[in-house]
């Protein structure tokens, strides 16, 4: 008996030491381990915090034209408090604002609702910031209505109205550069997150509205500024105790743009005008872009895309139906420098810088027959006829793609032909990277594509990504295809059934296709435009900048960027030089001969390329024009592209021309710099000045393109 009472004291005692051993652990855990987060979570819930967002900065032009600024708006907002210590609860001022305000007190109710409360609607209805600040209900409020409100205070209890600015889009000269510009929209959970639980006074959080695109999202944190932070003591029951601390505003600085207002709103109705000359043509004319770069920096002066939209639409919020008409209309993506296309008969350049540095005569004959059968295919000419035998300059003027298949096919076999590796040699593809070709530019604007340089390397790598599918469907044939179509089915199945097993040969016809920018080949506008300025300058790639300067807002330079040289094209100086004297030729006896006849070519020598990019299925060909003038003297780089819209020469060519004119002061054979769209004919290399109260002092010779606005 006693031994089992004294089994039970034991059994007792190490259970109250177990107990003692755990509390002090978990006191120890609390205090020491984990003391500074309870510490500073208990801090955090006698603060609070009241953020006023600074004034964004401007985006001006060369001269200083702004592209975007900001108007001032009457806003009325509602301090919650205040409506809650209401005896009805605020419920009377609501209906009030409702009447004064035209607006349904549901929706101002709404609005007032904490974000992730019980009934609140979804942002940015709910309101995502802090519950100790006014929250605004109503924007661009008559200043009647306003002072009406200020006026009756008894009736509108933590009511209150303020000047609010706004996001605006001036569109000197009708301007549109949505694509350039960009909009705003709210701060996104993964941005959020990328900071990584910071509480620094400058942070992001869930109020603020951040760059979405273009400008105003890669240079969205020197445009944003610093906002005004007051943080605020509370006690237990949230009532407001004293002000911790006050950080002033600091308002976002200015950008200073390489884009030209006038030349870029001539860029614009040129493009448009090319896509309608298509499609009186009788071709679908569905998209297209044009880029003019300063081939002496990099520099873009113009940068168009069509189909395009109003960057106003995303001021106060778009709707979920104006988002998804923007996505059907393909009008969102920039494609000047995301969309990918084949180049056609303007990639002719890279195959003859390819060709002199793999040791073929540039100043050499070669035959152009209409047609050229290799194999079991048969390449012909798409354009051109057949000119029997010509110099390699005359192949170029007149877009001969027969001379360029039987140089590609000669580099072929020389690399081994079928029993070439992955690592043997490539000459037109090294030449395309040497361009720059098959990766981004490097442009200040946020998702660039990259393209694509049809090769070897590309051909072994898409087969890897690709090989699992072709093969699956080479032996299911195409069941559901089948039914609607057996000879389809077959074809497809036979496609499958080659790729499947060879897809990662480099064939000869995918080398004759390489040769004159058809095949896996794809690239953007913009890259194009960058390749022929490497040509004009000299071999040096730039890498093209929007943004030549930053200013602060009261007029103070902040930073000056420098053009940057991405690589230069290591390639036989003798051939770019061959190619500097064949490309004018292209104007004035071939080709382009027709859409500049009567330019003053002898004044301003303009060397050029068209293209007309075949595309698969029943789809039109794409236009090209890729220029350059002038050609003795290099200043100016011009591309055009029209998808579905048949030759480069009929419409994208007058364009171009257009665009020249308007650069060089050209009105039929007469030249006059002082006619030029450019202020004092040129780039601007000097930074615009801004005045201590933030209006940018524009010339008055420039011109505004604005009903008002201060020169001097």
């Amino acid at each position: 008996m006693r031994e089992r009472s004294n089994l039970r004291l034991l059994i007792l005692m190490v259970l109250v030491g177990s107990l003692v051993v755990t509390l002090l652990g978990r006191l120890y855990y609390l205090q020491v381990m984990t003391g500074e987060t309870y510490r500073v979570a208990a801090a955090n819930n006698t603060v609070r915090e009241v953020v006023e967002p600074a004034v964004r900065g401007l985006i001006l032009d060369q001269v200083g034209r702004p592209l975007v600024s900001n108007r001032t708006s009457l806003v009325v907002t509602v301090d919650r408090l205040a409506l809650q210590r209401q005896a009805d609860g605020g419920d009377g001022v609501i209906q009030r604002l409702s009447r004064i305000l035209d607006i349904p007190a549901e929706k101002i109710a709404d609005r007032l609702k904490t974000c992730g409360s019980e009934g609140a609607k979804p942002p940015p209805v709910c309101w995502n910031g802090s519950p100790y600040q006014p929250i605004p209900i109503a924007r661009d409020i008559d200043a009647q209505v306003a002072l009406s409100i200020m006026e009756r205070r008894s009736d509108f209890a933590g009511t209150s109205a303020r000047l609010e600015a706004i996001r605006e889009y001036p569109a000197p000269f009708d301007v549109n550069a949505a694509h350039l510009l960009g909009y705003l929209g709210p701060v996104t959970e993964e941005q959020l997150d990328e900071q990584g639980g910071t509480t620094a006074w400058d942070r992001l959080r869930r109020t603020d509205t951040v760059g979405r695109s273009g400008l105003e999202s890669y240079y969205d944190e020197e445009l944003r500024g610093k906002p005004a932070v007051t943080t605020l003591a509370v006690d237990t029951a949230g009532r407001v105790t004293g002000t911790i601390d006050q950080r002033p505003p600091s308002p976002g600085n200015y950008l200073v743009s390489s884009i030209d207002a006038r030349l870029q709103s001539v860029v614009e109705k040129e493009l448009v005008a090319a896509v309608q000359r298509a499609q009186e043509q009788g071709y679908p004319g569905d998209s297209g872009a044009a880029v003019v770069i300063d081939v002496r920096n990099g520099r873009i002066l113009a940068m168009a895309s069509y189909p395009t939209y109003d960057p106003a639409i995303w001021v106060g919020g778009v709707t979920q139906k104006q988002y998804d008409r923007l996505v059907a209309s393909d009008s969102l993506a920039s494609n000047a420098m995301q969309g990918l296309f084949a180049p056609g008969s303007t990639y002719k350049v890279i195959s003859t810088v390819a060709a002199g540095k793999d040791g073929f005569s540039l100043y050499g004959d070669y035959n152009c027959p209409r047609k050229l059968k290799l194999g079991t295919q048969t390449f012909r000419n798409y354009e051109s006829a057949g000119y029997g035998r010509i110099s390699l300059r005359r192949a170029i003027e007149v877009s001969c793609n027969t001379v360029f298949y039987g140089i590609a096919d000669a580099m072929w076999e020389r690399a081994g032909g079928d029993k070439a590796t992955v690592s043997s040699p490539d000459p037109i593809a090294s030449a395309a990277r040497m361009f720059g070709l098959g990766e981004p530019t490097g442009i200040d604007l946020p998702e660039e594509s990259a393209g694509r340089v049809a090769s070897r390397e590309f051909k072994i790598a898409n087969w890897e990504t690709k090989k699992d599918t072709w093969c699956r469907n080479a032996v299911e044939g195409y069941p559901e295809t089948r039914k609607r179509d057996p000879k389809l089915a077959d074809y497809f199945t036979a496609l499958d059934k080659e790729n499947c097993a060879d897809g990662f040969r480099w064939r000869e016809g995918d080398a004759l296709n390489a040769a004159i920018g058809q095949g896996d080949t794809a690239v953007t506008p913009l890259q194009m435009a960058m390749v022929y300025a490497a040509i004009a300058n000299g071999g040096t790639v730039y890498e093209p900048r929007l943004i030549k300067g930053i200013v602060s807002g009261d007029g103070a330079v902040v930073e000056e960027f420098r053009p940057v040289v991405k690589s230069t094209v290591k390639a036989p100086r003798s051939a770019l030089r061959f190619l500097r004297e064949s490309l004018p030729g292209v104007t004035t006896d071939g080709s382009a001969r027709v859409p500049f006849a009567g330019f003053p070519l002898d004044a301003i020598p303009v060397a050029s390329k068209t293209g007309s990019a075949q595309v698969t299925g029943s789809e039109v060909s794409t236009s090209w024009f890729a220029a350059y003038a002038p050609a003795d003297k290099p200043r100016y780089a011009v591309v055009m592209m029209v998808t579905q819209g048949g030759t480069g020469s009929k419409t994208s060519g007058p364009g171009v021309r257009a665009i020249f004119e308007a650069l060089f002061g050209v009105r039929g054979s007469d030249i006059d710099p002082r006619r030029s769209v450019l202020f004092e004919g040129r780039p601007q290399d000097a930074l615009p000045r801004v005045r201590s109260d933030g209006t940018p002092v524009i010339p008055r010779s420039a011109g505004t393109g604005l009903p008002e606005a201060r020169q001097e």
